[in-house]
């Protein structure tokens, strides 16, 4: 098995988790809080894991160089951006349009690989990609009066517009990671993944302790009594993200997020199991196509 594909399921299980904790904290504090905490109580750890790579490994830290830093602003303003889009479409009635529309961040991505990082995606990750999208429209449907009908007619609506820029600025993103890591050089792909995740957090938090005060005042304060949980969050929040990086730095970054669908499976697990939900039929039926997805990407 190769390297990234472990990493990733690994980096998806604990977006699942840290996923669940901003839920939680979304109770307790704004958008924009939540968000905040995510880069500013990551960091610390993010420092503390490439210390100890430093330390206990031989691997070289890296040198940053211009393009480096080119497409480290790039994704991290594209990653604000993202999902500050993507919150944004909770404020609109045909949210699950735009919801749906945002899930194209795949195929996105593998469009911005190709064209910035002149990649290829073979006959195997095309059908992959097209069999998970299938299954996430099937799950955005699945609890809406949205239907195929909507989604193909509806490429115009002010949803669609924010979903398809969302998934658009989030496929940038993950394109400008690996493009900033690779522009590192070297072969330790874990520290070249780990330099850039620091770098990436620290201006996303630098950008974000701006914004906060001017655009979101007393939030501040909120996020610093919240601690115990926003730990967490930093700490789930920087193993997944390490996880991201790395498998990034090894593989395509559309091939990754392909398989990080499998994110959806934990979701539905933990839903089924631990909260005793019931899953309609058209949900299993998006489970599985995911499922199918991910097992046609691995097997090609």
């Amino acid at each position: 098995m190769e390297a990234w594909i472990p990493i990733t399921i690994f980096a998806a299980f604990f977006q699942n988790v840290r996923t669940a904790l901003q839920k939680y904290l979304k109770d307790r504090l704004s958008t924009g809080g939540a968000t905040y905490v995510r880069f500013l109580f990551g960091l610390p750890f993010a420092i503390i894991y490439i210390v100890g790579l430093d330390q206990l490994t031989e691997l070289p830290v890296p040198s940053p160089n211009t393009e480096f830093a080119v497409f480290v602003v790039i994704g991290g303003l594209a990653q604000i951006l993202a999902t500050g889009l993507l919150v944004a479409l909770f404020s609109l009635k045909n949210f699950a349009v735009g919801t749906t529309y945002s899930k194209t961040e795949t195929v996105q991505a593998a469009i911005f690989g190709i064209v910035i990082l002149h990649e290829t995606v073979g006959v195997g990750g095309v059908a992959a990609i097209g069999i998970s999208f299938v299954g996430i429209l099937l799950m955005s449907m699945s609890n809406s009066a949205f239907t195929v009908r909507d989604f193909f007619t509806g490429w115009t609506s002010k949803a669609a517009g924010y979903g398809l820029l969302s998934g658009g600025l989030f496929g940038v993103s993950a394109v400008a990671y690996r493009a900033a890591s690779l522009s590192l050089g070297g072969e330790g792909a874990i520290m070249q993944a780990s330099f850039t995740l620091v770098c990436v957090l620290f201006f996303q938090t630098v950008m974000m302790s701006i914004y906060l005060p001017i655009r979101e005042p007393g939030q501040f304060m909120k996020v610093v009594k919240a601690w115990r949980v926003a730990v967490l969050v930093g700490l789930t929040g920087m193993l997944g993200s390490v996880g991201w990086f790395t498998a990034m730095t090894l593989q395509n970054a559309a091939y990754v997020r392909a398989l990080g669908q499998i994110e959806l499976v934990f979701t539905f697990i933990v839903s089924y199991f631990y909260f005793k939900e019931k899953t309609n039929k058209i949900e299993a039926m998006g489970i599985g196509f995911v499922v199918v997805g991910i097992l046609v990407l691995l097997l090609d």
